[in-house]
């Protein structure tokens, strides 16, 4: 009879425990992680009798944990696609929302301000239309800082999902490294028990750093696993976890690096972190970020650089010449800006570098990198997006030189350069937030041309004049004001152009119109070629005959003919230079005249719109390849509740069966019993 009561326990108990697993897979149906679990029977060893073996029940020999390394694997990995992915779309689409928005972005600005530049050429001495020049040029100041602004913002908010990636990182890692010596300590692991909570912890936790980076996960003894970063730069070994941290980066202190801290060393592992959040934040940081930066501020320099110098060659309603229209672009305080040292150069650190925009229409946005080898005098500048050397070549001694590139000088004033030492040259990063208004007043705007001409009251030919076109009033070696524009409300001298005839020749002379002598001194005369339009001086700065301004006469002057060119005294209604100014919208002024400002920044909208949607296709993509995996993942180790239910009654009913042989067994025992009284 003990041999019926056993049997019957043994079913109790082990259908107990198959009920309590069943259990606990149906409570953990929604648990995170969560793999399902199942209780694995084996018989007893048999009693031998005269008439065979006869069963002795059951054992529970494993409670077995239902999972398949490969499917685990392929959901960390999609998951780092789909994290990657997810967060460099969520900046993507933020900043491609601020650009293109018909409040937010730049373009509806500047359609304004050149419109009412337009209207003021219209009626040049109304002091309401100047008005509104001025407030629509503020506007347009205001739209670049704000943008720039919002940059800004939006670099912060990204250094700070960066600083908490990595501490997420971190505690992740802690937690892995933790779980591995709890699991290698299990009681009865040696015996291929498994502590499948733990296991199921740690898989979690491996999910959610894989979400966060991209990680290989191998396994090590004890049932523990080892995590490195792609590139095989251990985060934990065994029951040792690294620590996952940031700081200023050493090459741009605007931008954070990575770095990993393991036995008391910290190393620079910025580039090793792709994938994830952490390196969709870093992609969208160099693909969209700084990008943006730097093509707003191109287009800032390329509108100050060209509204300036029209500004500057016009005539104010007070009749002195135009001032700057917006801040200088190669201020003192800009041009050092634009050269940052990197922070692990060598001492004494005392370089003097500044960056010089030559020609706004040539300058490229985008961000190069000053590198200087050997004794420290070799040097070479590398294209940060491209990696290529666009220039070599040695500095003199002593230092004091120039780097040319397109659109821009890097001045070597002097300091001591070392081998291995850095800078970042970024040319126009920072210029949108550097803009300002410099003309305060209405009367201070320059919509004239300082410069007119007419004919002679004698003359008898048809012959005419055109009213000038204004080259420019400094000299662009020095920057200083030409000769004959130094005083104020005058051209010093005025000029006038005198025809003779010598022989077969009509010829003309520029002399001053005060004095009658030769300008330049000793210039001879210039023979007139009927038929075309003749341009009466150089265009090449470096001329004698070069005045910053080109006058043209065209049609049949006669012997005698004379015309005279002189300062445009009381010219408040000329609106010449405020024409000029308001062509400057449509003007091709961008990419070596191939486009105009509202195309330049027209094409920094479409690029982050491009790569806005791109990414959005990438996420859609991974967002199904992850459901695809996670499914077919659950198909092996998530918790079926039909499923479930129906081994519920499977073992409930063997329970109940197995209690039912004890009674027959306590029947028959007591029929035995009282077969003795």
């Amino acid at each position: 009879m003990a041999g019926l009561i056993n049997i019957g326990l043994t079913g109790i108990l082990g259908h107990q425990a198959a009920l309590n697993t069943t259990g606990n897979n149906i409570t953990n149906a929604n648990t995170p992680g969560y793999s399902r679990q199942e209780v694995q029977f084996e018989t007893q060893a048999a009693q031998r009798t005269g008439a065979g073996s006869v069963g002795t029940g059951v054992n529970v020999t494993n409670i077995r944990r239902l999972a398949n390394e490969f499917l685990t694997q392929q959901v960390r990995e999609d998951s780092t696609l789909f994290g990657e992915q997810e967060a460099l779309n969520s900046e993507l689409s933020r900043l491609d929302n601020l650009l293109g928005g018909e409040s937010t972005g730049l373009s509806n600005a500047l359609n304004n301000f050149f419109a009412s530049m337009q209207n003021a050429a219209e009626d040049p001495a109304s002091l309401p239309q100047r008005q509104l020049v001025l407030s629509e040029a503020q506007q347009v100041v205001n739209r670049f800082e704000a943008l720039n602004q919002e940059f800004i913002q939006q670099r912060e908010s990204v250094k700070t999902q960066m600083q908490q990636g990595a501490k997420d990182a971190t505690t992740l890692l802690k937690s892995i490294a933790e779980l591995n010596n709890a699991i290698s300590e299990s009681p009865g692991l040696a015996q291929g028990r498994e502590p499948n909570e733990l296991l199921d912890k740690r898989g979690e936790n491996l999910r959610q750093l894989s979400e966060l980076v991209s990680i290989r996960v191998t396994q090590a003894e004890g049932s523990q696993v080892n995590v490195s970063l792609s590139n095989g730069q251990s985060l934990v070994v065994g029951s040792q976890a690294a620590q996952l941290g940031t700081r200023a980066n050493s090459e741009d202190p605007t931008s954070l690096e990575f770095t990993l801290t393991t036995g008391g060393r910290t190393l620079n592992v910025d580039e090793q972190i792709n994938g994830g959040k952490l390196g969709g934040l870093r992609r969208f940081e160099s693909e969209g970020l700084q990008p943006a930066f730097d093509e707003l501020g191109r287009v800032a320099i390329a509108l100050s650089d060209s509204v300036n110098h029209q500004h500057e060659i016009g005539m104010d309603l007070e009749g002195d010449l135009g001032r700057l229209f917006f801040s200088d672009i190669n201020s003192e305080a800009a041009q050092r800006g634009r050269v940052v040292a990197n922070a692990n150069n060598a001492a004494p650190q005392n370089a003097q570098l500044a960056v010089e925009i030559t020609d706004s229409a040539a300058l490229a946005a985008g961000s190069w990198s000053l590198e200087f080898g050997g004794d420290g005098r070799n040097f070479e500048l590398v294209n940060r997006a491209t990696g290529e050397v666009v220039n070599q070549g040695r500095l003199p001694d002593p230092v004091q030189s120039e780097i040319s590139m397109p659109g821009f000088n890097i001045r070597v004033e002097g300091g001591t350069f070392n081998a291995g030492d850095k800078y970042l040259v970024q040319p126009s990063r920072n210029a949108a937030g550097n803009i300002g208004l410099e003309v305060n007043r209405e009367e201070d705007l320059a919509f004239a041309s300082p410069v007119r001409a007419e004919g002679g009251d004698a003359n008898t030919g048809d012959a005419t004049i055109t009213q000038g076109k204004m080259l420019n009033v400094r000299d662009p070696f020095t920057n200083s004001l030409l000769e004959n524009f130094r005083q104020d409300g005058q051209l010093d001298p005025p000029l006038r152009v005198e025809f003779e005839q010598v022989g077969d020749d009509l010829v003309y002379n520029i002399v001053n119109a005060d004095t009658g002598a030769s300008v330049p001194a000793g210039a001879p005369a210039s023979v007139f070629e009927r038929g075309i339009s003749n341009k009466l001086f150089s265009e090449d700065p470096r001329d004698d005959n070069y005045f910053g301004f080109q006058f043209e006469i065209s049609g049949n002057p006669s012997p005698g003919d004379s015309f005279r060119i002189e300062y445009n005294t009381n010219g408040v209604s000329d609106n010449r230079n405020a024409e000029f100014m308001a062509a400057l919208g449509t003007k091709n002024t961008l990419n070596n005249g191939s486009q105009s400002f509202a195309e330049g920044y027209a094409g920094l909208v479409e690029d982050i719109g491009v790569k806005t949607r791109q990414s959005q296709l990438d996420k859609d993509a991974g967002k199904t390849l992850l459901e695809q995996s996670s499914n077919q993942r659950e198909s092996v180790s998530g918790v079926n509740l039909d499923e479930e239910a129906g081994r519920l009654i499977q073992y409930q009913a063997a329970y109940n069966a197995s209690a039912q042989v004890m009674t027959v067994a306590q029947d028959l025992f007591n029929t035995l019993l009282q077969s003795f009284r």
